[in-house]
């Protein structure tokens, strides 16, 4: 579908890496990770963050060095290993998906989040204003939610991301900036579309009864239905191939209009059976890539990824100490 391509960013295909994901996280990079990413063929990797890990207790308008300088070495950790790094907020001041903390204001609704908001990406443009976008984007925000929830309608978000590319722009005007889809990254932004170098980012998670299977965090997926693909369940109907071409339309959609999409998470829970992850991500990853989409896979080590996984049905080979899903990785590599 060449006219449908996107064009605008390169397919960069990669993982997401944890190490500063939740409140309890160390920002302890672990280098052989970009190193076995970059050595396996893959240019990408995501960097979920959860803003607490750099401000003082309580207090989200002081940042901390000692926080800082983590995220300042895995982004020097990607330009030794050739990897583009994607910093992204999973806690942003005033909303996260993760439930783990309640947040003390809200994004969508309150200035105070908002002025915290664009003063933690204002810090972190400063801090690298002079590395090229070819190297280091900044995805604002972790999976805006439903609309409707805690506030959230398309005309806040859209007034609190324009606030926060404006504020980046007036340091940075050249920084590549990424928008995660409405509804946890399943709905585009094409109100935003007029924003010049900023792309926006879609998901690979439906559908849930596959992706989600026996996840204790979800409480829509009903977990007496072992998936199958095609088949699994999402909302309580069954998915095939030409539902997957559905969800991802509005995407080829909005890339036709010139914006930059690339698919920022993806992936399937350990208790899936692995064929089926195996078949249901091969026809995700055929859309994406005659669509031009990149993508990077949640998570590289752990319950989604490629290492270390825990899956019981998997002979895993070993890799270094870690638990390699060959079979997964493999066909991430032909993709």
């Amino acid at each position: 579908m060449p006219s449908q391509a996107q064009t605008v960013l390169p397919r960069w295909r990669g993982f997401n890496l944890l190490e500063m994901f939740t409140t309890r996280s160390t920002g302890d990079w672990q280098e052989d990770d970009f190193r076995w990413i970059a050595e396996w063929g893959f240019d990408f990797v995501r960097l979920p963050m959860c803003y607490t890990l750099w401000t003082a207790p309580d207090d989200p308008f002081t940042l901390l060095e000692e926080g800082l300088a983590k995220i300042d070495r895995a982004v020097r950790l990607g330009e030794r290993y050739g990897l583009h790094v994607c910093l992204n907020f999973h806690r942003a001041p005033g909303y996260s998906v993760n439930r783990e903390r309640q947040e003390p204001f809200n994004l969508w609704t309150d200035q105070a989040a908002l002025d915290a908001f664009c003063l933690h990406w204002q810090t972190l443009a400063k801090r690298y204003r002079g590395i090229p976008s070819s190297r280091l984007s900044f995805n604002l925000v972790n999976e805006p939610g439903a609309l409707g929830q805690g506030g959230l309608t398309r005309e806040r978000h859209e007034r609190v991301m324009r606030m926060a590319v404006a504020a980046i722009r007036a340091i940075d005007p050249e920084r590549l900036i990424i928008l995660d889809g409405l509804a946890y990254g399943r709905l585009p932004c094409p109100e935003l579309a007029d924003l010049e170098g900023v792309a926006q980012s879609c998901r690979a998670y439906d559908p849930m009864g596959l992706t989600h299977y026996k996840a204790n965090w979800v409480s829509t997926v009903d977990n007496t239905i072992v998936p199958t693909w095609p088949g699994a369940l999402h909302n309580g109907q069954p998915w095939g191939h030409t539902e997957l071409e559905a969800l991802y339309a509005p995407w080829i959609a909005l890339a036709k209009q010139g914006v930059g999409v690339h698919c920022g998470e993806g992936g399937a829970y350990q208790y899936t059976p692995h064929d089926v992850v195996l078949r249901w991500l091969e026809e995700v990853l055929q859309i994406l890539k005659a669509a031009n989409i990149g993508w990077a896979l949640w998570n590289f080590r752990g319950p989604f990824g490629v290492l270390d996984s825990g899956r019981a049905d998997v002979a895993y080979e070993d890799w270094h100490g870690h638990a390699l899903d060959r079979a997964l990785l493999n066909l991430l590599m032909r993709y």
